[in-house]
């Protein structure tokens, strides 16, 4: 399979091209053939112009490749690697939602070939891979998997809107279903990944990695922001705590704040849904996603608090909410928390302005209901820079002073500009 591959005897096909599948489809596309499959025809007209709408994959990086934007099932007859990078959310009760995953199966299943291989990058509980996908590929294929194909797991690790850990220089967590498919899984990989491979043992060790890489980020971000609620109440800053204690060598440096996106805040339902499968219900997990959860509406009410401490009338009060996408300097909106705090200040009878010079007014309505402002008006009773995109840190206090009437208030979620304001009600986690 690698030789085929590799001689363009036989093509590598990418089926989801978002923010993990679009920037192994072009590192791929280098050096073999590629078929990038994906269902949205926005996205496709796009990739096609040599525009990433994520902007994880730059313009230039289009130039020179081997590859195929398509949402044709017929073309995926040509592939023979398939790799699998669609979502993995959650549905409304916190439950795994597989459709995506279930639905690319199926397609794979349909042009599924003697010889073929098919490798999951998609999120998943342990046990996924081979208990609800395997059986669809070999009930609609007609296959034998280790006999007429093979499969593997290897997680993405990709970091939106990180230009220094990527695809290239961040180390493969690989697995197979025997011996066989793990050497020439391993060996696709290598052609990309500089930084190596790390072979597990096991399909579902390798799915378990990947889930508890962020539970634990999970978990201690919890432990911050329940710490952060505890020194708000003895009246000290807890970045200020952080920094003190960030001195001692085996302090681990984490934060307090909304734990958004598609990663974080979603794969921990994932590990909880199967445990309690098997019949354990985790107390720890289950505590940390409370934690994080709840905050968005910790902050709202937070901010409420200082601006009648300003002396202002809640109801009918302007407040500007700088930032929507789920983290600093990514376009992504999905699995927001900043919609929490809008949420709670709504709930206040407060009106909102909301703006972000990375994400999509038409995206945002779509996706919450409501559209983003072009620019600030002036005269709001309060600002919240709830995502700290780079454009925002270089702001000084008088814009902010500019933009609210008397007695204005600062929410600095992320305490960036701390020790800088000096005229306006200040608060931070």
């Amino acid at each position: 399979m690698y030789k085929k591959l590799i001689n363009k005897e036989a093509k590598l096909a990418v089926i989801g091209l978002g923010y993990v599948g679009l920037p192994l489809a072009m590192a791929f596309a280098a050096k073999l053939s590629v078929i990038g499959f994906d269902i949205n025809e926005e996205r496709l007209t796009s990739l096609r112009e040599g525009r990433d709408p994520d902007h994880e994959v730059d313009p230039d990086a289009f130039t020179g490749k081997d590859i195929l934007f398509t949402s044709s099932a017929t073309s995926l007859q040509e592939a023979s690697f398939f790799i699998i990078a669609v979502p993995t959310p959650i549905d409304a009760y916190n439950q795994p939602d597989l459709k995506a995953l279930l639905s690319a199966t199926r397609l794979v299943g349909n042009v599924l070939k003697p010889g073929d291989y098919v490798v999951y990058e998609s999120t998943v509980y342990p046990g996924c891979t081979e208990e609800d996908c395997l059986p669809l590929l070999e009930q609609i294929s007609g296959l034998k998997t280790g006999v007429d194909f093979k499969i593997g797991y290897s997680p993405e690790r990709i970091n939106p809107g990180d230009k220094e850990h990527t695809l290239v220089n961040t180390m493969k967590i690989i697995s197979g279903v025997d011996e066989e498919s793990l050497d020439v899984i391993e060996d696709v990989y290598a052609l990309v990944v500089k930084a190596g491979v790390h072979r597990a043992p096991s399909i579902k060790v390798a799915e378990a990695a990947k889930i508890i890489e962020n539970t634990q980020r999970d978990v201690n971000i919890a432990l911050m922001n329940e710490l952060s609620i505890i020194f708000d109440r003895m009246g000290i800053n807890t970045y200020d705590v952080l920094n003190a204690a960030g001195t001692k060598w085996n302090f681990l440096p984490f934060y307090p704040g909304l734990v958004g996106g598609h990663c974080i805040g979603v794969d921990p339902y994932y590990l909880v849904h199967k445990a309690k499968e098997l019949k354990y219900h985790p107390k720890m997990i289950n505590s940390g996603r409370f934690v994080n959860d709840s905050m968005g509406g910790y902050i709202g009410k937070k901010i409420v608090k200082k601006m009648i401490e300003q002396g202002k009338n809640i109801l009918g009060a302007r407040v500007l909410v700088m930032g929507i996408t789920f983290k600093e300097n990514v376009s992504d909106i999905r699995n927001s928390k900043v919609v929490d705090i809008i949420n709670e200040l709504k709930d206040y009878g407060v009106k909102v302005d909301v703006m972000d010079p990375l994400a999509s007014s038409d995206s945002v309505y779509k996706e919450y209901g409501f559209s983003l402002i072009a620019a600030p008006e002036s005269e709001y009773d309060a600002i919240i820079v709830a995502v700290a995109h780079k454009d925002y840190l270089k702001l000084e206090e008088s814009w902010f002073l500019a933009k609210t009437n008397k007695q204005g208030v600062l929410g600095d979620i992320k305490g960036v500009y701390r020790g800088r304001i000096t005229q306006m009600g200040y608060w931070s986690l």
